[in-house]
């Protein structure tokens, strides 16, 4: 997994075979990613590298992310719940989302057309993490490691796959990745289970 902006732009993510090939899905879609990136530091927001992609923040706060996935492009929104979304162009990742939200996009023409509207959504994200709002979650049965709602967010279809998991395949997996103490061996356990996941599989599950 890439820990680098640069490097996510000329190679990909790092999270699978198909990095610094043609077949990447970051350079599948590198001409819609780089318009709106020019637009995301066009709004002042810093860019750094989380969970693989680029992460853009205000005042150390994460704001949204800057992803490819196989089927489109996304701007993926924190706190996306608290959005008004004007133009209905937000999009739930999952059944049981409670913050993010995501905006996809296809084609560079999309993103230059909605330039002014893209801009305002995210003014609109800044001004949320300015007043320092906060989502009111509802409470989990267990804790759900910070670096897990990370991932999911992160990642649309990974968050719709795990939360279509039974409960107790849920609870599972966030037992098994709540136990270390260190957030780099969380999230190493979280990466390896991703496959499973996706598949529908529990962690006990061969």
């Amino acid at each position: 997994m890439t820990t680098d902006v640069e490097a996510y732009f000329l190679e990909g993510c790092g999270r699978c075979s198909l990095g610094d090939t043609p077949d990447c899905k970051v350079h599948r879609w590198a001409f819609v990613l780089k318009e709106l990136r020019r637009i995301l530091l066009f709004c002042g927001l810093e860019e750094v590298s989380k969970w693989g992609a680029p992460c853009y923040m205000l005042n150390g706060k994460n704001v949204l992310l800057l992803v490819a996935f196989k089927d489109f492009a996304s701007l993926n929104f924190f706190k996306g719940s608290l959005m008004k979304d004007e133009s209905n162009l937000l999009e739930l990742p999952g059944p049981n989302s409670q913050a993010s939200r995501f905006m996809k996009f296809t084609d560079t023409k999309t993103v230059l057309d909605q330039e002014k509207i893209i801009k305002a959504y995210l003014y609109e994200a800044i001004e949320i993490e300015k007043a320092r709002l906060e989502v009111n979650f509802k409470k989990e049965p267990e804790p759900i490691p910070q670096e897990l709602k990370m991932t999911l967010q992160a990642d649309p279809n990974l968050e719709n796959a795990f939360y279509s998991l039974t409960p107790g395949r849920q609870r599972g997996y966030i037992l098994h990745f709540s136990q270390p103490k260190k957030s780099q061996t969380r999230l190493s356990r979280i990466e390896k289970c991703i496959s499973k996941i996706l598949e529908g599989k529990g962690f006990h599950d061969q």
